[in-house]
């Protein structure tokens, strides 16, 4: 009997479909009960990702896998879709990334200490180290300022001031993807101000992006050159 009973019930429910204008419809929402899908496990480099498929941890030796750089600061291992549409993502890692603040006048003090931990030295980290360093007055003077070119009060010698031309724009190479790849060099307006304070506003229309996904394509198709059964899309 409650063999019976269940036929019964489950017979209630069966949605019925309804052929109309040449659409299926059904009298019953339906959902799609789905397979699980793996987790995938965390990592901070590239390099933990690149010993994980050459370790073939998870035993994927025979299984298409696809390398997917979804920025410039995140990259995934994932499946081939499945019948229903869905992936696996077997491991995921993210940049950690130091906190830069652009567009954003700072202190003196916390601006040298932000370009001396953020940026790799180069020639025009130098120039503004130079200029932030020596700045004299508290007032910074717009005296030129035509909105590329601006000066301000600087010690020039030991008890020598005059008026300083920042360099503008300049170009910088923060850290702002895997340390494993090369960081990209962009463009950036200085600005300074009374305070004295200055700020770094990024100039080039944020290509620096499409680089830095360039550099990790290109390390770890280098790095899984020997492994066939990866593809390394961006």
């Amino acid at each position: 009997m409650i063999k019976d009973a269940l036929k019964y019930i489950v017979g209630l429910n069966e949605p019925k479909i309804i052929d109309y204008r040449g659409n299926k419809y059904s009298d019953k929402e339906l959902e799609i009960i789905k397979e699980p899908l793996s987790e995938g496990l965390e990592l901070n480099t590239l390099t933990g990702l690149v010993d994980y498929i050459k370790n073939d941890i998870d035993g994927f030796q025979n299984t298409d896998l696809i390398v997917h750089i979804k920025n410039y600061k995140t990259v995934e291992v994932i499946s081939q879709l499945k019948e229903n549409y869905d992936r696996h993502c077997f491991i995921r890692t993210t940049a950690q990334l130091p906190r830069i603040e652009f567009s954003r006048f700072l202190d003196t003090e916390n601006f040298i200490i932000m370009m001396q931990s953020c940026f790799i030295d180069n020639e025009d980290k130098s120039k503004v180290l130079k200029v932030v360093g020596n700045i004299k007055e508290e007032v910074v003077k717009q005296v030129g300022d035509d909105g590329i070119t601006q000066q301000v009060t600087a010690k020039s010698g030991v008890a020598r001031i005059e008026e300083v031309e920042l360099p503008n724009p300049v170009s910088l190479i923060p850290y702002r993807t895997f340390t494993e790849v090369g960081q990209p060099e962009s463009k950036f307006v200085f600005r300074m101000k009374s305070g004295p304070s200055a700020a770094l506003i990024e100039a080039d229309g944020g290509a620096w992006k499409n680089q830095a996904v360039l550099n990790i394509k290109q390390y770890l198709e280098n790095e899984l050159k020997d492994i066939e059964y990866i593809q390394i899309i961006a």
